[in-house]
């Protein structure tokens, strides 16, 4: 019993000392708990206004000019971007609050224009305002009339026509149809085909002769193709898929005359060039018209650069209304002509046209051949016309 008495006492002060701990736990140290964080700044911003100008809106014209160009103005207080919803699916961004827009669906529509505010920390107001807005021309969607080119051979009769020799017969204005031109055009297959879904025009080189033509050989041969006589209309939009030859001196075209050419001449009639190309000029594609206040080396031009013509398919456009015409490729527009006085000078375009296909050698527009050239084709996927 004695032994167990001490183990008692010994350990009394052991508890003792654990209790004092316990009970003494306020005297101790805690370390400080940090405050939570403050909350981010907001910034909104406030006072959105916007004011959108029509060009040259007036009374008599409120909703424009036929441009479709609106200027839009915004500010607001705390702002320090915006952002611009056009109703077209199109948006823009600027820092100062001010762009311009340029709708080009033709005709009167109306347009509901957002603006966006945004903040230095992201958060961001709006308000919209409705406007109409009045672009130049049709809309032309009717087909009536194509040539997809699906049937192997010789292009279909019913839809072409050739012109045939260098220019010099049947009241044509000369050796090189008028523009120093050094091919003679056939309708031989050698020049003119349809294989695989596309027209295919061939320029070549070779020593040609035509018992027409007695005693001369001509160094180049090609093909003119045309719609006179069997298609011809006024107002619409001609789409034309193609791929342009390449070559020093190759002149490809797609254009149009005036029916009228038989009886009131060149360039009385008016000539529309929806597309010409030189390979000499290799990245650049070009469109003119030519009327009796400006014919030859006209005025009345526009182009833009394709640097894969000869490579790649591209659509050559025209739109033709009354007031009104629009050269594009692949959508892009690079000239439009609306002179303001339209009489029989600047404007003979009233009336019917009919389309040509061609790729010339040489002359004013193409210069000088390559001694190296021997064939290139212009490939021709669809031609299209709407109104």
């Amino acid at each position: 019993m004695g032994k167990k008495k001490n183990r008692i006492n010994l350990l009394m002060p052991l508890v003792l000392m654990m209790a004092m701990m316990a009970c003494g736990g306020d005297s101790m140290d805690i370390p400080d708990i940090p405050d939570p964080p403050d909350p981010p700044t907001v910034i909104v911003p406030s006072d959105l206004e916007i004011n959108i100008t029509i060009v040259n809106a007036d009374a008599e014209n409120p909703n424009g000019d036929g441009s479709g160009i609106i200027q839009c103005s915004a500010t607001a207080t705390e702002a320090v971007e915006y952002g611009f919803r056009f109703g077209t699916g199109s948006e823009e961004k600027s820092t100062s609050g001010n762009v311009n827009y340029q709708y080009t669906k033709k005709g009167t529509h109306e347009y509901t224009v957002y603006v966006y505010a945004y903040s230095s920390t992201g958060h961001s107001i709006n308000t919209n305002q409705k406007i109409t807005v009045y672009v130049l021309g049709q809309d032309f969607s009717t087909l009536i009339w194509s040539d997809e080119f699906n049937t192997d051979g010789s292009p279909e009769p019913d839809y072409w026509s050739y012109d045939i020799g260098d220019g010099s017969k049947n009241g044509q204005p000369g050796p090189g149809w008028g523009n120093q031109e050094s091919q003679f055009y056939t309708n031989r297959p050698e020049n003119v085909v349809v294989e695989d879904g596309l027209l295919k025009i061939t320029a070549k080189k070779e020593n040609y002769t035509n018992s027409d033509y007695p005693g001369k050989t001509f160094e180049y041969t090609s093909t003119r193709m045309k719609t006179q006589g069997k298609f011809a209309f006024t107002y619409g939009k001609v789409e034309v898929r193609a791929k342009l030859p390449s070559g020093g001196g190759t002149w490809p075209a797609i254009w149009m005359l005036g029916s009228s050419i038989t009886s009131v001449g060149w360039p009385d009639c008016g000539e529309i060039d929806i597309m010409e190309h030189a390979g000499n000029r290799q990245g650049t594609v070009s469109s003119a018209l030519h009327t009796r206040s400006s014919f030859g080396n006209t005025v009345n031009k526009g182009e833009q650069t394709l640097n894969d013509v000869s490579t790649a398919f591209h659509v050559y456009t025209l739109e033709w209304d009354s007031d009104l015409m629009i050269f594009s490729v692949d959508g892009v527009e690079h000239y439009r002509y609306a002179p303001a006085n339209k009489n029989n000078e600047t404007w003979p375009f009233d009336s019917d046209q009919f389309l040509i296909l061609n790729v010339a050698m040489g002359g004013t527009f193409g210069g000088t051949i390559d001694p190296n050239f021997s064939s290139s084709s212009m490939e021709i996927d669809y031609v299209r016309v709407y109104q």
